[in-house]
């Protein structure tokens, strides 16, 4: 599992980025599993995440940031990436962002893809 915390901070919301291999629903959910047995990341007001798998099947979630899901699979099908989890996590700062918070799920998704090795 790879993370990057810490990637962006806005009015009070904070952000973080995870990945790893995962190539069926199953392996997503044991992937949030992993991610969760951390408290600070359990305790996040939103683990959006995709994956595109091998086999052109796209799955996400949003975690109740409507969208967030998409913009993350929208990134891994332009990068061509398979069977590889993306999670951004958001901790709610108190004040509402807009569209912005759109911006900040791409943002993590590119420090993500930019920290890949190869």
């Amino acid at each position: 599992m790879r993370q990057l915390t810490g990637v962006i901070s806005d009015r009070g919301s904070k952000y973080a980025v995870s990945g790893g291999p995962a190539d069926s629903r199953e392996a997503v959910a044991a992937f949030l599993k992993v991610l969760k047995k951390d408290k600070k990341f359990a305790k996040a007001t939103h683990n959006s995440w995709a994956v595109l798998l091998a086999d052109g099947t796209p799955l996400k979630g949003d975690d109740g940031e409507s969208g967030a899901g998409m913009v993350i699979l929208r990134m891994l099908e332009r990068e061509g990436l398979a069977d590889h989890v993306i999670v951004v996590t958001r901790w709610y700062g108190g004040k509402h962002l807009g569209g912005d918070r759109f911006r900040h799920v791409q943002d993590c998704v590119h420090a993500y893809l930019a920290d890949l090795p190869g």
